[in-house]
């Protein structure tokens, strides 16, 4: 890709492996009723095929309620900072565009990340999530870039793919966790590239 000055990253199932942390939130759902763990996920594969948000459809499908996010059960993908680290020593400047709780810059520089980071938007503190373009926008604004120089990073096609390419920016999807089970269903849901882990974008960055 030409003339890209700052690439943005998700977090969730971008940069951090949240696996244990959606598997906690299952159980704490079912505890005391006859569904089983596996028929909640085969429930929420099923409507991550649909490009939906799994385990929330899930929940609604069961009329369960939402149970509290266990962040320490967040960690790191194995390949994370090596993979900040390589594009940061290229030049690029990196920024976050996230939906997260309150505290999301803390636990990036608890994981060791936030040298490489020069921008962080959070949900929590922008009060505005995506896929609504006001954080792109804000993101992109702060950083004095132009959207055709900028690349999106994430996992989601309604969360990160579509708004960016939208707004005209550079997308790259990280075919993670349940991204495996989406498809793109109209031109403006393909992203420019597709990688299935997050150190394949160095193939297309470096």
């Amino acid at each position: 890709m030409d003339n890209i000055e700052w690439l943005f990253f998700d977090v969730g199932s971008t940069l951090i492996d949240e696996t244990e942390c959606y598997n906690h939130r299952i159980r704490d759902a079912i505890e005391g009723t006859d569904i089983t763990f596996e028929q909640f996920n085969e429930k929420r594969i099923s409507f991550a095929k649909q490009n939906l948000k799994g385990d929330i459809e899930a929940l609604k499908f069961f009329r369960l309620i939402k149970t509290p996010w266990h962040k320490e059960d967040e960690k790191p993908y194995k390949d994370a900072e090596f993979v900040l680290k390589s594009l940061f020593e290229k030049g690029y400047k990196i920024g976050v565009i996230a939906n997260q709780s309150s505290g999301t810059e803390k636990r990036l520089e608890d994981w060791g990340f936030m040298k490489y980071i020069r921008l962080v938007l959070s949900s929590a503190e922008e009060g505005v999530a995506k896929p609504d373009s006001e954080i792109f926008l804000r993101a992109l604004s702060r950083a004095d870039c132009l959207p055709e120089n900028a690349v999106m990073i994430g996992d989601r096609i309604d969360n990160d793919i579509e708004p960016a390419n939208t707004l005209g920016m550079k997308t790259i999807w990280v075919k993670q966790d349940f991204a495996v089970y989406q498809t793109p269903m109209s031109d403006i849901q393909q992203a420019d590239y597709t990688v299935d882990s997050l150190v394949d974008i160095l193939d297309i960055l470096l």
